[in-house]
């Protein structure tokens, strides 16, 4: 099991982001990811810097951590020629520690560019199939083209490539994400404790990590904790389809509005209390994931990164399968 701290981006300005990323290497975890948004999803947290500025600073920062995405859309805010040159050069930067996670994207983000965001979740995966496609063209070396339904591309080259392509995580909410990350990727991505989302990797071919986000509230109170999710991390209870669709944070404080405390204890790990973690952590590992991302919406990171390194780390990382 490799344990992953999320970088808040809606939550935190750059600079902030980068000194949790440090102190995150040195309280132990293997690598840090970073939502890649253009909105926070509430007014309340603030923030939106561009995270893949952020991931260059944080290699120049740190020695030994990954760094990942979690996870870019390649294919309407971003072309997939964009994305495959960003992650080369990070890449390099990082001197191979970057992993490309990459998905179908939210309206949230996506409208902002004044270009269709499709309504239709097997338009979106078409685009992100071709995406794929191309992005896996271009690690390939020499000057490409591609002709797809959707996206195209005209005598294109990466010039800086690394030794090793990046690992490439898809993204999934279904079984049909999930046979495009074997197909097409090197590594699965996914919000919740699905098996039925690692079987269909792994029946469809898939055979690299498989990274999943646990939410976490740290608080030396489990109230404090409690209340400090509820107020900037509520939208994080309603559901792919809810989270997919919605263009603001207005409407995402719209649709929020009936999330209750009782939801956040239901869906968090909050408070102090390891064993509340393990808890929550094992049906993800029981799921057949390895790779466990800690998304903390408490209110104080500094204290979290001290808990987990005192407390949580070693506790995590001893947790093996229930499932037969």
């Amino acid at each position: 099991m490799r344990i992953g701290y999320k970088l808040a981006a809606e939550a935190f300005g750059p600079a902030e982001l980068v000194r949790q990323a440090v102190l995150a290497e040195r309280a132990g975890f293997d690598f840090v990811e970073i939502s890649d948004h253009y909105h926070p999803w509430l007014d309340v947290q603030g923030h939106s810097p561009f995270a893949w500025a952020v991931l260059g600073s944080v290699a120049a920062r740190t020695e030994r951590i990954g760094l990942a995405t979690g996870v870019t859309c390649p294919t309407v805010r971003y072309h997939p020629a964009v994305i495959a040159q960003a992650a080369a050069t990070l890449a390099l930067l990082s001197d191979g520690r970057f992993t490309l996670g990459v998905g179908s994207g939210e309206r949230l983000n996506e409208h902002v560019v004044g270009l269709e965001f499709p309504d239709s979740v097997r338009v979106r995966q078409q685009l992100l199939r071709e995406a794929l496609e191309i992005i896996q063209l271009l690690w390939q070396g020499g000057y490409r083209s591609y002709e797809g339904q959707h996206l195209r591309l005209e005598d294109a080259r990466v010039f800086d490539l690394p030794p090793t392509p990046p690992l490439l995580a898809v993204a999934a909410g279904g079984a049909d994400a999930a046979r495009i990350a074997a197909e097409l990727g090197t590594a699965l991505f996914a919000t919740e404790p699905r098996a039925d989302l690692v079987d269909a990797y792994r029946e469809a071919g898939g055979d690299g990590p498989r990274f999943v986000e646990m939410s976490v509230a740290y608080a030396a109170d489990e109230q404090e904790a409690v209340r400090a999710a509820l107020t900037t991390n509520r939208w994080a209870v309603t559901g792919w389809k809810v989270m997919s669709e919605l263009p603001n944070p207005v409407n995402f404080e719209a649709a929020t509005t009936t999330v209750r405390e009782s939801d956040i204890r239901e869906r968090f790990a909050c408070g102090a209390d390891v064993e509340r973690y393990l808890a929550v952590a094992q049906p993800f590992v029981d799921a057949g994931f390895d790779q466990l991302v800690l998304m903390n919406a408490g209110p104080d990171p500094d204290a979290f990164l001290d808990f987990y390194q005192r407390e949580l780390d070693g506790p995590l990382r001893g947790l093996t399968p229930r499932r037969g």
